[in-house]
């Protein structure tokens, strides 16, 4: 690990989730390839529980997990908006506030930082 300074609080972690494994490997290759994010994880499926449209519902979906920054997150909203089937699709972005200082730098230059 190494210490705090500003540069880490520029780097995010976006959680999204998707009803099918190819559905979250086509927003990780795309986020990934246009250099919005250094990388993505696929988990699943997992057991989600929810409310929506006024009823209690349960689901078996993929995460998909993000690294990026948060200068990113603007035009990850704008592609998710146009390549996410959910209609209103989970975008949760968590601040990384430590790590590897040769991660945070390769995935700064993934992103073109």
């Amino acid at each position: 690990m190494t210490r705090r300074d500003s540069t880490m609080s520029e780097y995010v972690q976006i959680t999204t989730t998707t009803g099918t494994r190819h559905d979250a490997e086509q927003i990780a290759s795309e986020l990934v390839s246009r250099r919005l994010a250094g990388c993505a994880q696929i988990t699943g499926p997992i057991a989600s529980t929810f409310r929506w449209q006024g009823k209690v519902e349960t689901a078996e979906e993929w995460i998909c997990t993000v690294k990026t920054s948060r200068a990113q997150l603007d035009a990850i909203q704008k592609l998710f908006d146009s390549i996410h089937p959910y209609e209103v699709p989970e975008v949760i972005a968590t601040p990384i506030v430590d790590g590897s200082a040769a991660y945070l730098k390769w995935l700064g230059e993934q992103l073109g930082s």
